[in-house]
């Protein structure tokens, strides 16, 4: 199962590094694989440390895709890593092992310390669906812009139908994306 979290690591000048992400648990384990080239990569083998930041605010999953990095930090407790202010919950893990591999590597991490900040309320349609237009953004040179468009007219019902204030602005900042995607199609 791939879980879309928010990877934290610290960049060289000390700045922090966000990410969105998808990670695998292999019992306590968290495998953490981001693509080369990656600065998350980079980060977290070089300080050997990140956190997992589970957060319900799919404003930060697409303003990471669309050059929105502002998102408000606070430094972990046991990881010399920033963690979001506001998540649901975080994990602070530390790198034990790396499964190297040419396009993923594989980054065995254990918890250090698991903490939960407020309840979980409940699923949202649009929150699924802004998640999956930022997958297929993330993805947008790397899929044919018919089965992008073909997937943005069925996951629209569920934001037409649910989106709140946050679900709608992130979904707007993704649609921009795409449609300057689709006009450098256009003009090559």
């Amino acid at each position: 199962m791939i879980q879309e979290v928010i990877v934290t690591t610290r960049n060289p000048s000390g700045s922090p590094q966000i990410a969105p992400m998808g990670i695998r648990r292999r019992g306590e384990l968290f495998v953490i694989a981001p693509f080369r080239p990656s600065t998350t990569l980079e980060n977290l083998l070089a300080r050997g440390c990140a956190v997992v930041n589970y957060t319900d605010d799919v404003r930060v999953f697409a303003g990471c895709l669309t050059g929105r990095y502002g998102w408000p930090v606070l430094d972990a407790n046991r990881v010399d890593a920033p963690r979001l202010a506001d998540p649901l919950a975080h994990a602070e893990v530390e790198l034990t092992e790396v499964e190297d591999d040419e396009l993923r590597p594989r980054l065995i991490c254990r918890p250090v310390l698991e903490a939960t900040h407020r309840p979980f309320q409940g699923f949202n349609r649009a929150q699924a669906a802004v998640l999956e237009l930022a997958i297929l953004t993330s993805r947008l040179d790397r899929l044919p812009i018919e089965k992008i468009e073909r997937e943005i007219e069925y996951l629209r019902i569920a934001i037409d139908k649910t989106a709140g204030p946050r679900e709608q602005e992130a979904w707007d900042w993704l649609m921009a994306r795409v449609t300057e995607h689709r006009r450098r199609l256009e003009t090559a």
